[in-house]
């Protein structure tokens, strides 16, 4: 019994060391090649977008902005209303067949390219290469024991970071407040409780995730790590290494005959996991932690050259491909992805496109289904809400559709309502009983604007009339 105990325990104790074990930083290895040029492209547009929009003015205001106290939200020459929360759930829809969409074609794209981890981890992996060297010499500062220069170079790097961190989360403010307001007040000291919590939160986040957290947030704390194999088959691009031909591995020279050793093209050089931002070994087969930044596929392929054998020991590729079976990447569900989201997309902006900037609500006096006036007429009352959603302001007359012999009757004929305001007004529908042929009626209330007829919009009220005999 003991001998079995004592067989388990090394294992148990390699298991516990795994889970316990301390975190060991890991330093990316530089590298060049088409997929780190497509991502340093990616960085550049993501981040100049996020940085710089705030800054442009459109049509009077800012070119995006979301005005919470005022419930507008401006995106150039578009003005969005609570009304149309529609369209941040299309939005959303839209974002997740994205996601399958891309994941089921070639596996982590967003997780490499456009995710907002990887894109700041990227900028903040640059700020310290500037400051503290390549990969060897920032091993060798992290080993060396404090001096003057190590605590310049970490010094500058955390001070560099601090202020990278903090000026993201006064952009991210700047979209809810005017960032020109906002820097005028942070000028003058004078921010609000609420914009100096966000620039600190926000800016924080930023520098936990992006300069310390990193690779751990891509592999413990995202969900896209764990349910992302849901998404794959054996026809989806992935990064994987080709074990047929680079196995078995050995280093070598060049120019050195590999067949006459035995050797396969992996020279077992580990650039391609020293290249790796969470710092898996792609030889190892497909892993949840791979965000597929393809960096390991730059940085063999810089070795083949090197060696003068055919790049592509590491590449975009399918399981079946690399089994020697048929490959389909262009199957039925890319097919069904690609058609939906198409069509989602076109029907989204479509309707953003058409839609008329002007909500009309129709709400029935219901204290009473109706009432009598003095000359017997048969009277219902409604309250009527013009919303103009335009950038301009509009006069508006009001029309009824319903039986020939109803009155409308109201304080003005035409009414004005500035841009983005609101206005609410009484109205009354009356008509000689006489004229009812039954107890309720549908009535179609028309609102146009005198000023630009094609801005129009219709709402359907309901008239009560007494029991019929």
């Amino acid at each position: 019994m003991s001998n079995r105990q004592d067989k388990a325990r090394p294992s148990e104790q390699a298991v516990e060391q795994e889970l316990y074990a301390k975190h060991q930083k890991i330093y990316p290895r530089e590298v060049h090649g088409i997929f780190a040029t497509l991502r340093i492209i990616g960085v550049l547009v993501l981040l100049g977008l996020y940085y710089l929009l705030p800054w442009f003015s459109w049509d009077g205001h800012q070119a995006v902005l979301f005005d919470l106290p005022a419930r507008k939200f401006y995106i150039f020459d578009l003005t969005f209303w609570p009304q149309d929360f529609f369209y941040l759930a299309a939005l959303l829809i839209i974002a997740g067949l994205s996601l399958f969409f891309f994941t089921a074609l070639a596996g982590r794209l967003w997780c490499g390219y456009a995710c907002p981890q990887t894109v700041w981890t990227e900028l903040f992996l640059w700020i310290e290469r500037k400051i503290e060297g390549d990969r060897p010499k920032q091993m060798k500062l992290a080993k060396s024991p404090w001096n003057t220069n190590k605590l310049v170079r970490r010094g500058s790097k955390q001070i560099v970071w601090i202020l990278l961190s903090l000026w993201t989360g006064f952009t991210f403010v700047g979209y809810f407040t005017p960032i020109t307001e906002l820097w005028q007040s942070m000028l003058q000291f004078d921010l609000g409780p609420w914009e100096t919590f966000w620039v600190f939160f926000y800016g924080f986040a930023t520098y936990g995730n992006a300069g310390f957290m990193r690779e751990q947030v891509c592999i413990y704390m995202c969900p896209y790590a764990r349910f992302q194999s849901a998404m794959f088959d054996k026809n989806t691009l992935v990064i994987s290494y080709d074990p047929n031909r680079g196995e078995p591995r050995g280093a070598r020279k060049r120019g050195t005959d590999k067949e006459a050793k035995g050797l396969g093209d992996c020279i077992d050089c580990t650039l391609c996991v020293q290249a790796c931002p969470t710092g898996i070994d792609i030889r190892d087969g497909l892993q949840y932690q791979c965000i597929g930044c393809a960096a390991c596929i730059d940085a063999c392929n810089e070795v083949m050259d090197k060696m003068n054998y055919p790049r592509g020991l590491i590449r975009y590729t399918t399981e079946n491909a690399l089994e020697g079976k048929p490959s389909r990447v262009l199957r039925p569900r890319i097919f069904v992805y690609g058609l939906l989201l198409l069509l989602i997309t076109a029907a989204v902006f479509y309707s953003i496109a058409t839609r008329v900037p002007l909500e009309l609500n129709v709400m029935r006096d219901r204290n009473t289904l109706y009432r009598e006036t003095n000359q017997g007429l048969v009277e219902n009352i409604y309250t009527l809400k013009i919303l103009n959603m335009d950038d301009t302001a509009h006069t508006y007359r009001l029309t009824i559709d319903g039986p020939p012999q109803m009155e409308l009757q109201m304080a003005r004929d035409v009414l004005r309502v500035e841009r983005g305001g609101v206005m609410e007004f009484p109205v009354q529908l009356r008509i000689d009983p006489v004229h009812l042929e039954k107890t309720g009626y549908d009535i179609q209330f028309h609102l146009e604007a005198v000023d630009e007829p094609e801005l129009t919009v219709t709402q359907t009220g309901r008239f009560i009339g007494p029991a019929m005999r």
